[in-house]
């Protein structure tokens, strides 16, 4: 087979999988979010059981998707709680918002600026609207089929070994698989349990911050700062952004903030953009690559590229899960001398995980 015939089936074949993974996007991206769920919880199940020596791994795992499920449903119930509050304090928040929008329109000599309740009931902000609607109601029937698919994982767990065993007869063969799999588990089990010991570090310390700057609604808007630090760069970076945009429109200034040329909220916003980035700075550039030590072993260009992609393909969760995705694409691309270019493109050192392959070799 010449290399023109190779190079146009490989074309045929990357449209072709580019093309399931989108059209079938609502099936697999729900599939994959309870993958990684699966995952998370089998992380902080094996942490359970090797922090305790009563705690086998089947009441750990038990225990451990008892504090998730329970973590979940609370962090729902304060999402609503806040939701709620802001929804009291509804006609102070329009109030300074109307103000914000005017402050815009006289910086940019334009005339006439539209209140809140205008740009909320034209055609663009009834568009907004309905698709912020339509992705609640879609997301609760993810959520749902999702913890469904956890709980079919968890009960066919017992037979994987037993399912590989009768794929690969060859022992050599089913070795490598198995080894193939580990490698990929475990880098996705430690960016996963890292990410959210990060993202919860991050969120505690931002809470106690907005709390003693006075922000309205701190917990509500820490339960934002942990979901924002799941996606790669771009969500660290709206993540400092957010706390400051609702203290800029908070209806009540603390009074310990200075009274300069500019107006109170403009600088109780950058005070609290200061303080919120300096978690988020410091944290994502100093702890969180020690934790995390080579399980991504992705450059930050393709971690980049890798969130563009996947969020095209699946939306909301292929941001979330770009990273760990392509992680397990590297690994999988590291196996065969014909990808393995791919795999050091895609790895920041050149030097993807081979393992499995590199022993099978020899």
């Amino acid at each position: 087979m010449g290399s023109a015939t190779k190079s146009g089936i490989w074309i045929i074949a990357t449209g072709v999988i580019i093309a399931l993974l989108y059209f079938g996007r609502e099936i697999l991206a729900t599939f994959a979010m309870a993958v990684f769920l699966f995952l998370i919880i089998e992380g902080f199940g094996t942490v359970i059981n090797n922090a305790s020596r009563t705690i086998h791994i089947g009441p750990a795992r038990i225990l451990a998707v008892l504090l998730v499920v329970g973590g979940f449903v609370g962090f729902i119930a304060l999402m609503a709680d806040g939701v709620a509050e802001f929804g009291r304090d509804g006609s102070e928040y329009e109030e300074k918002i109307n103000a914000l929008i005017a402050d815009v329109y006289r910086l940019a000599g334009l005339k006439d600026a539209p209140t809140l309740t205008q740009l909320a009931f034209d055609e663009g902000g009834q568009r907004f609207f309905a698709n912020i609607a339509n992705s609640v109601r879609g997301l609760s029937g993810d959520i749902v089929l999702i913890l469904i698919y956890v709980a079919f994982l968890f009960t066919a767990q017992s037979m994987w070994t037993q399912k590989l065993d009768n794929i690969f007869p060859e022992a050599d063969r089913r070795e490598m698989v198995r080894r193939i799999g580990n490698d990929a588990r475990l880098a996705i089990e430690k960016y996963l349990w890292t990410q959210t010991v990060i993202s919860a570090l991050i969120t505690l310390l931002s809470y106690i911050s907005l709390l003693a700057l006075g922000v309205q609604n701190a917990l509500f808007l820490s339960a934002v700062i942990f979901v924002l630090n799941y996606i790669p760069t771009v969500g660290s970076i709206v993540a400092a952004l957010v706390p400051p945009l609702f203290a800029l429109v908070q209806p009540v200034i603390p009074g310990w903030v200075p009274a300069l040329a500019l107006d109170e909220s403009y600088v109780y916003a950058v005070i609290v953009f200061a303080i919120v980035s300096f978690w988020q700075f410091s944290i994502g550039n100093f702890i969180q690559p020690r934790m995390m030590g080579d399980s991504l072993n992705l450059s930050a260009l393709v971690v980049l590229l890798a969130l563009a992609i996947w969020g095209v393909l699946w939306g909301i969760p292929g941001m979330f899960l770009s990273a760990p995705l392509t992680v397990l694409m590297m690994i999988l691309f590291a196996q065969s001398p014909h990808t393995r270019w791919i795999a050091i493109l895609l790895s920041a050192d050149g030097k993807p995980q081979v393992r499995a392959a590199a022993e099978t070799a020899g």
